[in-house]
């Protein structure tokens, strides 16, 4: 289910934080489009924190520490790179004004990057929105293999460690579902993300001032993942 919000219509971070509230998010046609719609889908994407799949060769990649992972150290650089064209993805939908809406965000700390850099070359990540113990995925990019993939599980570690209970990545694709993404109905989505509204999630209770090896985090996210 979508709405198309009028040109004139003012939407806010703060505004955005009450949909989100609610169960809604922006999107927009493509990044040349000014115009916005807001979408709450029938089905709605998450990853069960408890249910991540990380596969032997993505647990030996994140284990390798080979990408330096960072957090909000370069949120601009990120959202650009989600918002660039790639292989396989020609268009986005993200344009100006939502790139303005989520850097507001971002300024008021309710929106986060995760990075993975190849010595100094950004290869990926990944940002989203934070709010109680809810975190909505938004985008992820990858320029080296598995980039955005070793920030995904940095970032799952976070939000365990932060007592997060809802990761939710709006849509399912096929590549999601072979990391654990699943579709929930938007009834049972809503009393998910009632429940952890109620909650303190706290994003920098894993330290974010100096690196967590990816031993760590595995140990982390193994200690409530099915393998």
């Amino acid at each position: 289910m979508s709405s198309r919000d009028s040109a004139a219509s003012e939407i806010t971070p703060e505004v955005l934080l009450r949909a989100y509230a609610c169960g809604i998010f922006p999107m927009a046609e493509s990044a040349d489009d000014p115009g916005l719609f807001w979408v709450e889908p029938e089905q709605r994407g998450i990853f069960p924190l408890e249910a991540l799949r990380i596969s032997s060769r993505l647990a030996r990649t994140v284990r390798s520490d080979r990408y330096r992972i960072t957090v909000d150290t370069a949120f601009e650089r990120v959202l650009g790179e989600c918002a660039a064209p790639a292989p396989g993805r020609e268009d986005t939908w993200i344009n100006n004004r939502i790139r303005k809406l989520y850097s507001g965000l971002f300024e008021i700390g309710h929106c986060h990057s995760i990075e993975a850099w190849d010595g100094d070359d950004l290869a990926g990540g990944l940002y989203g929105v934070s709010l109680g113990g809810a975190f909505f995925g938004e985008s992820m990019f990858h320029r080296s293999r598995d980039a955005s993939k070793v920030a995904l599980v940095h970032l799952a570690a976070r939000l365990i460690v932060g007592g997060f209970t809802l990761l939710d990545t709006q849509f399912v694709t096929d590549h999601l579902r072979s990391l654990g993404a699943t579709e929930v109905p938007r009834r049972k989505y809503r009393a998910l993300l009632d429940r952890a509204l109620q909650l303190p999630g706290d994003f920098f209770a894993l330290p974010a001032d100096r690196p967590v090896s990816g031993a760590d985090v595995l140990a982390i996210v193994r200690g409530t993942t099915a393998t």
